[in-house]
C-alpha cells in the first residue's frame, strides 16, 4: 500500500497519546539531577492563529549532556532519573509545556533540545532544535551554523527573568509553522 504525499497528519490525537508524557524529570520512581526548568510556548499558524491538539515530542540529553540511548558512548553514565524524551499537546490557545532539566552541552554543542511537531494539516512532521544560551550571538554550534544567520535567533529559547510560583525558571519557545517569522525546520 502506498500513501499519497498529500495526506495530512491526524485527523486527531487521543488524550492517551500524551497523558503524563510532558514531565521528563521522573523515571521509574527516580528524580532527575540538575536544575529543573519549564519549557513553554505556543504553536501558531500563519497570521498568529493558534493550533489546537498539536503534538510536540522532545528529546534531549540530561544535565550532563548524555543521551539516554545506547548509541551515546557515555550511556552507562546517563542520569537514571531523566527520561530524555517527552510528549505534550497544545491547548485551544496553542500552548504547550514540558517539565525538564537544563540540557547539558556535549562535543562542542550548545545546550539544546530537539522538537518534533505533528499537527492536523501538516503533510510531514516538522523537526527543529531549541537552543539554550544567554548569549545567542556568541554560540558556535555545527547545527546552528547550518541556518541562515538572519534566522538563528528564532531557534533560541527566551528565559523569563523571574522564576515561576514553584521557583522554576521558564524558557519560552514559540513555534510558527509557516509565513512571516517561520521557525527554521530541518529535514530529518
Amino acid at each position: 500500500m502506498t500513501t499519497s504525499p498529500y495526506c495530512t497528519i491526524g485527523p486527531f490525537f487521543p488524550a492517551s497519546f500524551v497523558d503524563g508524557c510532558n514531565d521528563l524529570t521522573l523515571t521509574d520512581g527516580k528524580c532527575a539531577k540538575g536544575p529543573y526548568i519549564a519549557l513553554t510556548g505556543r504553536v501558531l499558524e500563519e497570521g498568529g492563529k493558534p493550533t489546537r491538539n498539536t503534538i510536540l515530542e522532545i528529546w534531549q540529553p540530561d544535565g550532563n549532556g548524555i543521551f539516554r540511548n545506547p548509541l551515546d558512548p557515555r550511556f552507562v553514565d546517563a542520569d537514571p532519573g531523566f527520561l530524555g524524551w517527552g510528549r505534550a499537546k497544545t491547548d485551544a490557545e496553542g500552548n504547550y509545556r514540558f517539565l525538564t532539566v537544563v540540557p547539558g552541552a556535549y562535543e562542542n554543542r550548545c545546550p539544546h533540545a530537539n522538537l518534533m511537531i505533528l499537527a492536523i494539516g501538516l503533510t510531514r512532521r516538522l523537526v527543529t532544535t531549541v537552543f539554550f544560551s544567554e548569549t545567542p550571538a556568541q554560540v558556535n554550534d555545527p547545527v546552528l551554523n547550518c541556518v541562515d544567520p538572519a534566522l538563528r535567533d528564532r531557534l533560541f529559547a527566551k528565559r523569563d527573568p523571574e522564576p515561576d510560583s514553584r521557583g522554576l525558571f521558564t524558557y519560552r519557545f514559540d513555534l510558527i509553522l509557516r509565513g512571516e517569522n517561520e521557525t527554521p525546520f530541518f529535514l530529518d
